[in-house]
């Protein structure tokens, strides 16, 4: 049921407004159980989540027995990170997700239901799989936080994606990755129901139902003082409040621009984006915007490594952001992309397509690894004298060269697609 709903895209809403919100439908749906808390990790800093943890960890105490950040393949979160996101909770309070182990499967969603949400893509079981300690919190409120917003895999992202693939095992989290990569990711992004969400439904539906989850949702976009707000806060226990929010997410998240421009500048905060893992959402998020031959130039300050584990950090080296049909066809034939499918996913993902270059700019990455990758290269340093950080406001900006670009501060608050492009699959 949906317990609370509000949405505003002119004002912020309130902390105190939210807070009274949360407990109130806690009060609901769980009055003086054990709570089990779901957040994002760092990767969502923005999402309010970490405001919203340490909320109900403020009311509730001893009745917060865990916090399980979602972290699905990401590295855990270190001790500043979690004070960064999460405030003063105390930091024995918070588990590691490992995705490869704690893992258990509900159940699973025969190959047919895949084959068919697919066109015939693909055909294989999916399992339906949560952290041990996600089942043995049956019997307590179990609540998951995050931002709705436009995702490359599940089209809008967070709700039950937040247990079954954030807390998800490595196989789940394989097989959902891909069939969301095989069935196009410009078909699906920015909308709440699609061929992954659907399986992502099912599973929820024949083998989540002992789970008593309470879903607080968020919307951000920019206020006023050019940092990320909430705009809308929705709470309930079933799709319904997903559904809501995705509709205003919709409306917030997705920036219509009039013409593609021919090259975008985004930037990545250092604190955010360690990876091009992380950072190619640079790529997800424009490459719907950006013209035919234009350029995408990322300043990664940050970028250490391209995957989050040893793992996933060779077989990008190793195969590197080829075309989709390239890969598609690499994961047919190599038993080692068969195994980690979503790295395969992930390099269909960040692959321009031919289409477009794509230049990563950063001094903590030699070149010739970046060019190894299948992107361009530019030294931050020259980058950065050439944009004026500092200066550059959302949108179109022209340099000093008389060069117009269209700039993106944050790839996370948003989806950008150019309103003359009418050959995107988005639009089909």
């Amino acid at each position: 049921m949906l317990y609370y709903s509000i949405e505003n895209e002119d004002i912020t809403i309130s902390p105190e407004q939210i807070k009274k919100a949360v407990i109130d439908c806690i009060e609901s749906a769980g009055p003086g159980k054990p709570l089990l808390i779901i957040p994002p990790d760092i990767t969502r800093v923005h999402s309010g989540a970490g405001t919203i943890t340490e909320m109900i960890w403020n009311e509730y105490r001893d009745k917060v027995k865990d916090i399980l950040p979602a972290i699905g393949t990401h590295k855990p979160m270190n001790g500043f990170e979690i004070d960064r996101m999460y405030g003063d909770i105390p930091h024995e309070l918070f588990r590691v997700h490992n995705c490869r182990k704690d893992i258990i499967t509900l159940g699973k969603i025969p190959g047919s239901f895949i084959e068919e949400v697919s066109e015939g893509k693909l055909n294989y079981e999916w399992p339906v799989q949560v952290n041990k300690l996600v089942s043995e919190h049956a019997g307590s409120l179990i609540i998951s936080v995050g931002q709705v917003v436009p995702h490359e895999v599940t089209g809008m992202a967070n709700y039950n994606k937040n247990v079954f693939i954030g807390c998800g095992g490595y196989e789940s989290i394989n097989k959902s990755h891909y069939l969301g990569a095989v069935y196009g990711m410009e078909r699906l992004m920015g909308k709440a129901m699609n061929p992954v969400r659907e399986v992502i439904n099912r599973g929820d539906r024949l083998f989540g139902k002992q789970l008593n989850i309470l879903y607080i949702l968020t919307v951000v976009a920019t206020g006023p003082d050019g940092w990320p707000a909430i705009k809308g806060l929705f709470i309930g226990s079933d799709i319904e409040c997903f559904t809501k929010a995705s509709s205003f997410s919709a409306r917030m998240n997705i920036k219509i621009i009039e013409k593609a421009p021919e090259k975008i500048v985004v930037f990545l905060n250092p604190f955010e984006y360690r990876s091009t893992w992380l950072g190619n959402k640079a790529i997800y998020r424009t490459r719907m915007a950006i013209a035919d031959k234009g350029e995408l130039i990322i300043i990664a300050p940050g970028l250490r490594e391209f995957g989050e584990d040893k793992t996933i950090d060779m077989l990008i080296r190793k195969y590197g952001y080829r075309t989709s049909w390239k890969i598609i066809q690499l994961a047919e034939k190599n038993h080692d992309l068969q195994n980690n499918l979503a790295v395969a996913a992930h390099l269909i993902h960040g692959s321009p397509e031919n289409r477009f270059s794509v230049t990563y700019c950063t001094d903590s990455i030699r070149e010739d690894e970046i060019r190894s990758v299948g992107f361009d290269y530019a030294g931050l340093q020259k980058i950065k004298a050439k944009y004026d950080l500092e200066n550059l406001r959302e949108g179109f900006n022209i340099n000093r060269n008389g060069e117009e670009f269209y700039y993106i501060s944050n790839p996370a608050l948003g989806l950008w697609i150019a309103k003359n492009r009418t050959n995107m699959k988005q639009n089909k």
